[in-house]
């Protein structure tokens, strides 16, 4: 497991100093909209240049290395017991030499553990894989957009939301508009859509794994992940805080089947800096 360990350590410098090349060109084409001498053109400039530097000398970037989320498909056979202290012992590994800041803190003793490691730190989840490969999806995901993330259960009086994909419509911008610039724009937004708030949580940081670019296959989520999309950029937050016209760049929608009494919807939402990678081994 030595050079699986060896393969994770590296999707961790991967994810936390080398934004991914969709990310990079949608904030350069937020960049190229706004107006000169604007703010959010300042902002953006910054933005950019950040990640240039970050990728160049191979540091973070950001100062919050987040909380590690990690999305495993594992062919039938494969030990996870022996996958999960792989990749503890490839966190370990990594918080010292990227280095990743140590994020998690005990509950009750209310003291770092040091190394990114402890109870239910990094989160993992397993999935059998299919084939006979084994697929690994790393998301660093930053505590400010994570506390900005809301959990909706529908019909909701106070947005006027009922159980029907307006209301879904309803949530995210008022996700978005709660958060205003606390989380670090232009966001992404993953909106999970299902029976329980356990799923739904899961399944809206899974839409921030999807590249930009593509295109739902369900079509009139497609529709709504464009108008969701247009509707947020109207609110004029724009890049961190400072107005203009990009205050998202992307917003991805997953749905799985409901409970007749139940209609939960999670916004997940991510600053600019989302940090992903993936292996297949």
């Amino acid at each position: 497991m030595i050079e699986l360990r060896d393969g994770i350590f590296e999707l961790y410098r991967k994810a936390a100093t080398s934004l991914p090349p969709d990310v990079e060109k949608a904030l350069r084409h937020a960049h190229e909209a706004e107006e000169d001498g604007s703010n959010a053109k300042t902002a953006l400039s910054a933005i950019l240049e950040n990640i240039r530097v970050a990728r160049e000398t191979e540091r973070p970037i950001c100062q919050d290395t987040g909380v590690p989320v990690f999305f495993v498909k594992a062919p039938n056979g494969l030990s996870q017991p022996e996958l999960k202290d792989t990749i503890i012992e490839a966190t370990k590994f990594a918080t010292e030499e990227v280095p990743l800041r140590p994020n998690a803190v005990d509950i009750i003793s209310d003291k770092n553990s040091g190394d990114n490691t402890g109870v239910g730190f990094p989160i993992i989840y397993f999935e059998e894989s299919p084939d006979s490969a084994l697929s690994i999806k790393l998301m660093l995901k930053g505590s400010g957009c994570e506390n900005v993330s809301q959990l909706y259960k529908l019909p909701f009086e106070e947005l006027k939301a009922e159980r029907d994909l307006d209301g879904v419509r309803r949530c995210g911008l008022d996700a978005v508009h709660k958060a205003q610039s606390r989380a670090c724009p232009p966001y992404i937004i993953g909106i999970g859509i299902g029976a329980s708030r356990d799923q739904v949580t899961r399944l809206s940081k899974e839409q921030l794994l999807r590249r930009l670019e593509d295109t739902n296959n369900i079509e009139v989520l497609s529709e709504l992940e464009k108008r969701l999309l247009n509707e947020i950029n109207r609110l004029g937050i724009g890049p961190l805080g400072l107005g203009g016209k990009t205050t998202a760049i992307g917003v991805k929608i997953g749905v799985n089947h409901r409970h007749p009494a139940s209609y939960f919807v999670d916004v997940s939402i991510c600053c600019w800096a989302n940090r992903r990678a993936s292996l297949i081994w």
